[in-house]
């Protein structure tokens, strides 16, 4: 599988899904203008891999902060998540940041997919 591998703007997440070396992170701030377009690729990407998954995924998400319309797709990404056998998120925000560690607290009680919250 190809490897995707963006680099973080001002409005948009770092992302890297490398199933070689295991690396299934989003990271930095997420607002871009077109949530479906930006995350389109990502679901796509998930979707091949959800057919031949590594033995286990472990998928990072360390955002410092998301738009609404983000959300809506951070949670699609989730939901397909769900399909895939052994995996877990590891939810990370700042020791200070109570929206971000409640926002990934609201998403773990919405999917069926174990969450690890760890500060930075």
């Amino acid at each position: 599988m190809e490897v995707i591998n963006k680099e973080g703007t001002e409005d948009t997440p770092k992302i890297i899904l490398n199933r070689n070396d295991g690396i299934f992170e989003i990271s930095g701030r997420s607002l871009p203008e077109d949530s479906a377009d930006f995350y389109q690729p990502i679901l796509d990407w998930l979707e091949k891999y959800s057919g031949s998954p590594n033995p286990e995924t472990v998928f990072v998400f360390k955002l410092e902060y998301f738009n609404t319309a983000s959300s809506k797709l951070i949670l699609d990404i989730l939901s397909k998540l769900e399909t895939i056998t052994n995996t877990r998120i590891q939810w990370y925000f700042h020791e200070d940041d109570e929206d971000m560690e409640e926002a990934g607290t609201e998403f773990s009680e919405l999917v069926e997919v174990p969450f690890e919250f760890k500060t930075y």
